[in-house]
């Protein structure tokens, strides 16, 4: 699936009045579909929530996430602190 697709159907489940939130791998496209809410996380494609069988990191990036549902100044896009 392309990333405009990812970007448009976030777009259409937010009309639908559900809080939606990604991760994204890639800032310079995140800057261009500027979706709602967005965690940028500094990781190879491929791996969102960082390196496997480190499931403290995947924790603390899958909050940071669920974190920015509460935001409603939209659009957002933070960068994860590693």
């Amino acid at each position: 699936m392309c990333i405009q697709t990812v970007g448009l159907i976030q777009a259409a489940i937010e009309r639908a009045g559900i809080t939606t939130v990604s991760i994204s791998l890639l800032h310079e496209v995140t800057d261009v579909l500027r979706p709602p809410r967005a965690l940028f996380v500094p990781y190879k494609l491929g791996f969102p929530l960082g390196e496997p069988n480190n499931a403290a990191l995947q924790h603390r990036i899958i909050g940071a996430a669920l974190s920015l549902l509460a935001r409603n100044d939209v659009p957002v896009i933070e960068d994860f602190q590693a």
